[in-house]
């Protein structure tokens, strides 16, 4: 593309762990000047984090810049101020208050520049909730999602980190249209995306469900499905999930797997019909799917344009073909020097995949740079530098 969609807007970030930074990585991804504000010295907690949090900083903090400050000092105060009254965006993640005690509240912020976009992303939304401390697994044990995932009577949490990543999706939502709507106005706005109320978002449709049927909805592994075929079927080797989700694609599949009685059998020419036919049709299906191997059968149903897909584990995403066509992945630079490719958001913007512009930021490597766009002679630079105020650290 020979202009990204968001070139020209700047974004201040004040963020960590997930939530805030995949909402920055969206709108670093589509052109803006994200500057992530980081404490001096070793910068973002998350940079830290092991275990299961070890891959969240290089997967969210692509094409921004860094602005290591220590935000104790009124002089870090005073530059970040500067920088924030320039600012399209300001996003922040930070318990409930954290930015208001030092100023950076919506409200002081807004006096200073009128335009400004504020948008935090907290656990809850205005409600009695608003003032508690949450986190996505909080969120998913309270607003029904782990209850929907694991058996019943077991609740388990999503296998990513969902709410955070779609509530920072949910803040880009809002932000670009609060842009678009300061197009119209010349005025910013207050924006708030929430854990919580994004998980009653995601299971709508079974809150749904209780209230037209007047039943309660089994979590997924006990569930009813909605369509005859849609399951997870042992084979010769490995496992593979198939999915028949028409009357047509039924057709299609009793036609590719030469399911004959099947095919003609009147009570199971509907879907509906299939569904209350599963207890003595899906046992036909096992034995015969157990005797192919899984290629086999994904083979077939490739042939016949039918849904399917191997059960994969996330390493295994490395050597899919589909993410080795150019674009899809995202090579980033570890900090000991490895290069490692994380997955572009999944979008294409007139025929491109958006990419890489900035490798990921060490720790006040940008400092400097901001510093002297707002102002600051290389003097008063290297003062502030000395007295702790501002952390710097060479290019890659």
């Amino acid at each position: 593309m020979s202009k990204l969609p968001l070139e020209g807007v700047k974004v201040v970030e004040f963020s960590h762990m997930v939530m805030g930074p995949s909402c920055g990585v969206v709108l670093a991804d589509m052109g803006a000047d994200v500057i992530k504000v980081e404490p001096t010295g070793e910068g973002d907690n998350t940079r830290k984090l092991t275990g299961s949090g070890v891959g969240f900083f290089a997967t969210f903090n692509r094409n921004k810049r860094s602005l290591a400050v220590n935000l104790k000092s009124p002089e870090g105060i005073a530059l970040v101020r500067k920088l924030i009254a320039q600012a399209d965006v300001l996003t922040e993640n930070f318990r409930p208050g954290a930015l208001d005690k030092m100023g950076l509240g919506y409200a002081a912020l807004k006096a200073e520049n009128p335009r400004l976009i504020y948008c935090s992303m907290k656990g809850f939304l205005a409600g009695p909730y608003a003032k508690r401390t949450a986190l996505d697994e909080v969120v998913q044990m309270m607003g029904g999602l782990a209850y929907m995932t694991g058996p019943p009577g077991r609740p388990l949490r999503a296998g990513a980190s969902v709410n955070d990543i779609m509530g920072g999706m949910f803040a880009a939502i809002g932000i670009l249209g609060a842009l678009i709507q300061r197009g119209t106005t010349g005025e910013g706005q207050y924006v708030c995306s929430s854990l919580f109320e994004n998980t009653a978002f995601l299971v709508a449709t079974h809150l749904a469900q209780y209230v037209i049927t007047g039943k309660a909805p089994s979590p997924m592994p006990a569930r009813l499905s909605a369509w005859g075929v849609y399951d997870v079927f042992q084979t010769a080797d490995e496992p593979v999930f198939l999915g028949v989700v028409s009357d047509t694609q039924w057709k299609l599949f009793c036609e590719a797997f030469d399911l004959k009685d099947f095919a003609a059998d009147p009570e199971l020419a509907t879907n509906r019909q299939r569904v209350a036919s599963r207890e003595h049709m899906m046992p036909v299906l096992r034995e015969m799917l157990a005797k192919r191997t899984r290629a086999e059968i994904m083979a077939v149903c490739e042939k016949a344009g039918l849904p399917f897909a191997p059960i994969t584990r996330p390493q295994d995403l490395l050597e899919d073909p589909q993410l080795a066509t150019p674009g899809a992945m995202v090579p980033v630079t570890l900090p000991d020097g490895r290069e490692m490719p994380v997955p572009a958001l999944p979008l294409e913007m007139d025929g491109h995949r958006l990419g890489r512009r900035l490798d990921l930021p060490r720790v006040g490597e940008h400092s400097a740079a901001i510093a002297a766009a707002l102002g600051y002679t290389p003097e008063e630079i290297t003062a502030l530098v000395g007295e702790g105020v501002l952390g710097v650290s060479p290019a890659r």
